[in-house]
């Protein structure tokens, strides 16, 4: 998978990933991705919803020890 940009949000709880996310993704061109590395056990929850609601693409949803990474696509 080719990531266009990274976006920690380590440390941060709700809602700051999702918004930190948004503003990422307003400045990608469709079709680029988007890894989110989190730190919010309530983030899975969260991006889901959040791709719903906003159209684009959840692409992967891992967790890795303590973090949990979020891989968006623009839409």
């Amino acid at each position: 998978m080719n990531i266009d940009k990274e976006l920690d949000t380590r440390g941060l709880n709700c809602p700051l990933p999702i918004l930190k996310a948004k503003k990422a993704l307003a400045a990608m061109e469709s079709g680029q991705l988007l890894r989110v590395v989190s730190t919010d056990a309530g983030s899975a929850r969260d991006f889901q919803a959040f791709a719903k609601q906003t159209g684009n693409d959840l692409v992967d949803q891992q967790t890795v020890g303590n973090e949990f990474i979020h891989v968006l696509k623009r839409r």
